[in-house]
């Protein structure tokens, strides 16, 4: 799928960027990986573990998505980009809006319109269940980033550049996520938990990765993605990391919820069912879903379906967290 392609990675120094910058250079024979990132030391120091010296084919372009002109010379020659860069941290997004604002929307902007007029085949943007129904800054601008690239599909015309969108959860020792905050505060004896009634999805850097590639297979173009993954409670998570720890319940922090959502009431009836994901597709009348049905299959969901964290039929148990976290991580002192 990748072989002779040049390939981009916006945000390519995060935690999903290294992973994918990896397991592409493991798996595929891309004429060129580009790691574009805003971050030269994060760039230095993931040269230092892939550089050109065993991977001839990466390179590493510092940039920014805000600026525009910087990503038209990025993406000249490329045919694949993949989007991850985003201002994602919600108590940041709440007290800096407006910087949210210039990375996740109108960086999302630029991209789009890069990618149309550099000529760019396919591009994936990675979004998060927190744009579904969003309570908080960084999901609202989510939402507005994922209306964006469906609405690429349209805005580019007659040309050949397609879009599509990947939704999933919280993703297992990225950085700011609560299992190495959780790990870190074990050593005080008291783990914090803002609301013990709390659930998430969850999914691992791997499986992230492999659900991106897999979507950038299947995509037509104007589908947001959405695997099926498990739900976990965050006073289970307390109890594999810090057993003998007190939870002490500190409340929730501005613009969290309870429970999360990847897919909508409001949504179900765009969105279609498959095995291990689901697919939302555009409301635009335009779009043909009984076309789409006959080449891609799917079961549409009920009227009124919602995947929901609390609601998920799926539930990590113990002994899948602990593999997920990693058993060196929870021995480790």
């Amino acid at each position: 799928m990748l072989n002779g392609k040049s390939v981009l990675i916006t945000g390519g120094t995060g935690s999903f960027g290294r992973r994918f910058t990896e397991i592409v250079l493991e798996r595929y024979k891309p004429q060129k990986l580009i790691v574009f990132s805003r971050d030269e030391l994060k760039q230095f120091e993931m040269h230092a573990h892939l550089g050109e010296d065993q991977h001839p084919n990466i390179r590493y372009f510092i940039g920014d998505v805000r600026d525009r002109d910087r990503l038209y010379r990025a993406f000249d020659g490329v045919d694949v980009v993949i989007h991850a860069a985003a201002l994602k941290q919600v108590p940041a997004a709440e007290y800096n809006p407006i910087e949210a604002v210039k990375t996740n929307v109108l960086g999302a902007a630029n991209v789009i319109d890069a990618a149309i007029d550099r000529g760019v085949t396919k591009v994936i943007a990675l979004s998060t269940d927190k744009a579904a129904s969003p309570i908080n800054l960084y999901g609202a601008t989510k939402l507005c980033s994922d209306k964006l690239f469906v609405a690429a599909n349209s805005y580019s015309g007659m040309h050949r550049t397609r879009f599509s969108v990947v939704r999933y959860g919280n993703v297992v020792g990225s950085r700011g996520s609560v299992v190495p905050f959780f790990l870190k505060q074990r050593a005080t004896g008291k783990l914090p938990i803002t609301d013990p009634r709390m659930t998430r999805f969850w999914i691992t850097l791997d499986q992230g990765v492999e659900f991106v590639l897999n979507s950038l297979d299947r995509m037509t173009g104007g589908e947001i993605f959405v695997p099926k993954i498990p739900s976990m409670k965050l006073t289970d998570l307390a109890r594999v990391i810090g057993p003998d720890c007190e939870m002490e319940v500190v409340g929730k922090r501005p613009g969290e919820k309870v429970h999360e959502l990847m897919v909508g009431e409001d949504d179900a009836q765009n969105t279609l069912e498959y095995d291990d994901y689901y697919a939302i597709l555009p409301a635009v009348r335009s779009w043909n879903r009984e076309h789409y049905l006959e080449k891609n299959g799917g079961r549409p969901c009920a009227d009124g379906f919602r995947y929901s964290s609390e609601t998920n039929t799926q539930w990590l148990s113990v002994a899948e967290l602990e593999q997920m976290i990693g058993p060196e991580k929870l021995s480790a002192d």
